[in-house]
């Protein structure tokens, strides 16, 4: 069982590996799960075990969780990488390169909301580009409900309002 772990522990260091931004936990388990590499509990507790080995950071935005690969990880990977067969290298490089657009997407429009100092709610939506930030609007709204109804449209209209 050990030795299947560290299997699934280095394909996410691979995924993470193969792209300039992080990943959100439903991204990378909808990979490992549609693969049926394993089931969901044990690919949550590989996640939790690479974040506390500092193979892996975890930052938060909403509700999802965003998982960058450190040093450590690609220390890990490339004296270790050898261990993932090439079916499942060229299954992940085919599942981010189909996927490329909404993966970037879900991490370059960006929107998070928290409680203001009176009463209300602060929206802040962002649109990045490579490391650098095009937009970062934070607007004051008088309800959680419109707080949550904004972030959930952000992605979707984000280029619109950008242009």
């Amino acid at each position: 069982m050990s030795e299947t772990l560290t299997l699934y522990k280095l394909i996410i260091l691979k995924m993470l590996s193969l792209v300039d931004h992080p990943l959100t936990n439903s991204q990378i388990s909808e990979f490992i799960l549609e693969k049926e590499y394993t089931n969901y509990f044990t690919l949550q507790q590989v996640l939790c075990e690479v974040e506390e080995t500092g193979l892996v950071t975890r930052s938060s935005n909403r509700n999802s969780s965003l998982y960058h690969i450190t040093e450590a990880g690609r220390d890990t990977l490339h004296y270790f990488g050898n261990k993932i067969s090439d079916a499942i290298c060229q299954d992940i490089e085919d599942y981010l390169k189909k996927n490329d657009v909404e993966l970037r997407e879900a991490f370059l429009t960006t929107a998070d909301y928290y409680p203001g100092s009176s009463n209300d709610y602060l929206v802040r939506c962002q649109v990045r580009e490579q490391n650098s930030t095009l937009m970062d609007l934070t607007l004051s709204v008088p309800s959680e409900k419109q707080a949550v109804s904004m972030c959930n449209h952000w992605q979707g209209k984000s280029q619109e309002i950008y242009a």
